[in-house]
Order: C-alpha cells, then structure tokens, then sequence
C-alpha cells in the first residue's frame, strides 16, 4: 500500500473493516458487494484492492495468520519437541474453530493453481517444529506439514455446525494426536 493516496489507503482500510465483520458473522461466503456498500464504495473500488474473494480473505486473516508464525517460532526453543508442535497445532485448530470462514479461507480453491498463501504461510511455520518432532521421534516421519494442516481444517469444518464446535475440536483434536503422536495424550 505504499505509495496510494490517502483517499485509497483510507478506502483500502474501510473496506478490511467491514469485511473482518462480514466474514465474521457469515464466513467465507460474505458478498462482496454488500461489502462494498457497508464500506461507502463500489464493487469496483473493492476489486481493485482485493481481486478476488480469496485476496480479501487472506487479508482478513493476515494479522493471524502472522500471530500464529509467530508463536510457531517461539515454540521453536521449547526444551519438548512434541509439546511444542501439538501446542501450536492445537492454537491452530482452537483458532480456526473460533474464527468463522478461517478453514474456508485455507481450503478455497479459486480457479488457478495459486496455492493459498495463507496455507502456505501455515505450512512454513510448522515445519520446523514438525521436523524437529520427528527428528527426536516423537512424531511418524511421514507426516508432513500439509497433513497436519488438513486435519486441523477438517476439524474445524467438521465442528462448524456441532452444538458445542470447541469442546467438539478438542475431543477431535485429542484423537488426531493419539494417530499422530502415540502415546503421550493431549491436555
């Protein structure tokens, strides 16, 4: 955004707004024109910003996104290997449990072999912590990074609708660890 006039940065920030509050009360399906008209502009000021629901998604979820890569850094230096992945996965999967339209965002696929650079960002975070959890044998070497994430998008698209979504993760969550990393339990 460097570089726009300030009417556009001014607009650019409206629209993020109004689309954190879309996204959050209807999930990945808010309309994009309702967007627009919440925000005071046209569709076309919206395209411009974000040229695909995707784009906008992932602007949503920036912040996040950034949190989570974060703290998978932290937990780099964790003295427990194991601990340390299962912790970040599990704020992962407690966070796209919480946050309406955050397991779409990572599986939506829009017609391009773009991969989602949420997914991606996601990936490269728990990566180290998955190799160094292999590496002193805590998890099955076959795992990748890329599984790890499906299964926390599954739960969280499997617990969407449940009456109780998050105790229905963490019961979830608790069984994908014990497939993933026999032996020592969850919480």
């Amino acid at each position: 955004m460097t570089g726009q006039r300030a009417d556009a940065r001014r607009n650019y920030a409206r629209i993020l707004a109004v689309a954190e509050a879309e996204v959050a009360e209807r999930g990945a399906d808010a309309s994009l024109e309702h967007i627009a008209r919440t925000a005071g502009v046209g569709s076309a000021t919206v395209r411009r910003h974000f040229p695909n629901r995707r784009a906008l998604l992932e602007a949503v979820f920036h912040e996040r996104i950034e949190a989570l890569r974060v703290r998978a850094e932290a937990l780099t230096e964790a003295e427990d290997s194991r601990a340390a992945l299962l912790t970040w996965l599990h704020e992962l999967v407690a966070y796209s449990v919480s946050a309406r339209g955050f397991a779409d965002t990572l599986t939506y696929e829009p017609p391009s072999d773009t991969p989602s650079s949420c997914a991606t960002a996601l990936e490269d975070s728990g990566a180290p912590l998955l190799r160094r959890a292999q590496r002193d044998g805590a998890v099955a070497p076959g795992i990748t990074p890329h599984d790890l994430l499906t299964l926390g998008i599954g739960i969280a698209l499997a617990t969407e609708h449940h009456e109780d979504p998050e105790a229905q993760a963490e019961r979830l969550f608790a069984v994908v660890v014990e497939g993933v990393s026999p032996g020592g339990g969850w919480g």
